[in-house]
Formats: C-alpha cells, sequence, structure tokens
C-alpha cells in the first residue's frame, strides 16, 4: 500500500552553457531567466498546489544549500539535500529514493528538475496527479512525454509503443525505446511517424521500484545508497555520504535505468515545456523589440538585428551594425559569440577551467 507521494527537484547542475551569468556559486537554477523569480522559484510555485512543503526534496550541491535555503524558505531546512560532489542523476534520485523510503516507504515520488519552463502549470498538475493514479494501480516505472512542437536536436526523444491506458483523458504507452539528442533528418522522420515524444527528464515511479531497479542494473551504486540509508539520522551520515559518493561512478537515471528496465510507459503532456539549455531560451521566454533584439539591461544599438544582450551591471553596453550576436556582460567576463556558437560556452568553460582560470567560473 502506498503511504504517500514527494516530489524531488534537481538542482545541483551548475549551468555552464549559461556562461558567464552562471557561476558555480550562482548556478542557473537561482538566475531570473524568465519573469522576476528564479527558475527554483517557478518550480517550487508550480508544484505546491499538489505537494505539501514537507513532502518536497531539493537535491543540490554542497555550495548551493545556503543559497536555496533563502530562495525557498517554505521547505524545510532537513529537505534541502547537498549532495557531496555531483555524480548526475542516477546517484542523485538514488539519494532521494533512500531518504523517501526511510521516512516512509513505498511513496511515490516524482521527479524534476530545476530549470524547465512549464505552463500552463494547473495543465502540468494534472498530468501529475494522473501519473501518480497510474503508478499507484500498476507500480511501472513512468516518464512523461511531451509532444513535438518543432524540429528539435536539442532533446532526447521517447519511442512510444501500443497504448496501456487512458486516465483522465490522459493516453498511457508503452516505452519502445530511448533516442539520444537525433541529427536534423532523424528528428524530422521521428516527427513524422507521430509515435516520439521529447524526453521531458520528469519521472514518477514508487521509491522501492527504482531503488529495486538500481540494485538490478547497478548493484555497486545501489550498495553504496544502502550505506547511505543506515547513516541517515545518525553522527555519520555526512562522513559516509562523502566515502560512498567518492566511488560513484558519474551516470545518468536514463543510462541506469531506463534504457534497459522493461515495464516503462509514458503519458503524453498536453503543456508546454522548455529545457532552458542554453542562450536561445532568452529570446524564447523574454520579449523581442522591432529589430528582433532580446535586451535584459542596459543596451543602445543602432542597426542591431537579432542579437541576445544580456548586461548585469550599472554598464551601457552600445552596438553598431552587428546582428545574430550573443553579448553577455557581468562585473568581471564578457561573453560575445555568434548565436549559431551557442552550443560551444560549454566547451568554452571547460577550455577555462584547463587553463586555470578558475576564479572566473
Amino acid at each position: 500500500m502506498t503511504n504517500s507521494k514527494y516530489a524531488v527537484i534537481m538542482a545541483g547542475g551548475s549551468g555552464t552553457r549559461f556562461w558567464p551569468w552562471s557561476r558555480e556559486n550562482t548556478p542557473k537554477q537561482l538566475l531570473k531567466i524568465v519573469c522576476e523569480r528564479s527558475m527554483l522559484q517557478h518550480a517550487i510555485d508550480r508544484i505546491t498546489p499538489a505537494f505539501k512543503p514537507e513532502n518536497i526534496l531539493i537535491i543540490t550541491n554542497k555550495l548551493h544549500k545556503e543559497q536555496i535555503q533563502k530562495h525557498v524558505p517554505q521547505i524545510p531546512i532537513s529537505n534541502i539535500v547537498a549532495e557531496p560532489i555531483g555524480r548526475d542523476t542516477a546517484p542523485c534520485i538514488g539519494l532521494a529514493a533512500t531518504i523517501i523510503q526511510k521516512i516512509s516507504p513505498n511513496s511515490i515520488m516524482v521527479v524534476m528538475t530545476a530549470d524547465h519552463i512549464i505552463e500552463p502549470a494547473n495543465r502540468f498538475i494534472k498530468v501529475i496527479e494522473t501519473a501518480v493514479n497510474v503508478v499507484s494501480k500498476n507500480n511501472s516505472l513512468l516518464t512523461v512525454g511531451i509532444k513535438p512542437t518543432e524540429l528539435s536536436i536539442s532533446y532526447g526523444y521517447i519511442h512510444r509503443g501500443k497504448q496501456v491506458l487512458k486516465e483522465n483523458n490522459f493516453m498511457v504507452y508503452e516505452v519502445k525505446s530511448f533516442k539520444e539528442k537525433p541529427d536534423k533528418t532523424t528528428a524530422q522522420n521521428f516527427i513524422n511517424t507521430g509515435e516520439y515524444y521529447w524526453n521531458s527528464g520528469i519521472f514518477v515511479w514508487q521509491t522501492s521500484k527504482i531503488l529495486e531497479c538500481l540494485s538490478q542494473y547497478t548493484p555497486k551504486l545501489a550498495l553504496g545508497l544502502e550505506r547511505i540509508g543506515i547513516a541517515l539520522g545518525t553522527k555519520s551520515e555526512w562522513t559516509t555520504m562523502e566515502k560512498e559518493y567518492q566511488n560513484f561512478e558519474k551516470i545518468s537515471i536514463d543510462y541506469a535505468v531506463m534504457e534497459k528496465a522493461k515495464d516503462i510507459i509514458v503519458i503524453e503532456a498536453d503543456f508546454k515545456w522548455d529545457d532552458i539549455g542554453s542562450w536561445y531560451a532568452i529570446e524564447r521566454w523574454n520579449k523581442k523589440d522591432s529589430l528582433g533584439n532580446t535586451i535584459l539591461g542596459i543596451h543602445h544599438g543602432t542597426d542591431t538585428h537579432s542579437c541576445i544582450i544580456v548586461n548585469n551591471e550599472q554598464h551601457l553596453i552600445t552596438t553598431i551594425g552587428i546582428s545574430d550576436l550573443i553579448i553577455v556582460h557581468t562585473k568581471d567576463a564578457t561573453l560575445i559569440c555568434n548565436k549559431q556558437s551557442a552550443e560551444q560556452v560549454k566547451k568554452l568553460v571547460e577550455e577555462l577551467r584547463q587553463g586555470g582560470n578558475q576564479s572566473y567560473l
């Protein structure tokens, strides 16, 4: 019998694709990329109609725990859990499942990340509540699929199989397979079939079920999580976590479980969804001027077209005769790049790290 339901928000990344706005100390999920609320605050606002604050867990990096407490003071401090080091989503989700399983065995957990935009929130809640109902009845691993609205090579895809059931007017299908980010031709082929969804990275399952799967497919990780579970609430909790995390493989939940497990289902969602993964998201979610520029901050331009300009300082940026550029100015670093090269910002950050420019990261 299922006791309860919990929301788990993964908020541990450093958002390197948004450098220099996003830094190790102020990651993407704490930035006000859309409106006057941070990405994390948006995520909490979205789920509070369906989850009590004490049933919301935020898994983050130890660097960000204090800032997150200030951003979302309504969440109990004990529910803001710091990982010693980032090891991707499988250890993160495994840790959350271990904590919840100890508090309330066989609860259902809804897993999401802190840096998605989802609208309207009431449709999101309907999908999640339906998914929780489905999982409480059939104990499958459930993922949320987004109907593609355009050709995108930025997302992974889910190939659906036969329809399993219809609940609250939402269609639920078997999952045939998960596909990595495709090239344009493959993505177009996926969309043409009508059988593919964008992989939202939103999951619903019972804590005992996901821990069982981790035990089956990643036994080393599962053993480490068991040792952490025993130490939870004791004096050795943090030292045990540090020790185990050092040995954890860096692995996503997709590789660890979703691509291997058999009983995976997908619910077709009907909300607008955007994974805020690159600077392009700025122009998708903020107003453009008459020349197609998206400007956040102080700027004056002449003959400036289709640019993204973000200015965090009381510092005037002026431009003449440019187009299709991204210009980001912060107090100690400036980025200027062609919009077509936005995906290379992550690589640039890695080069800066290797070049000893750690203080700018």
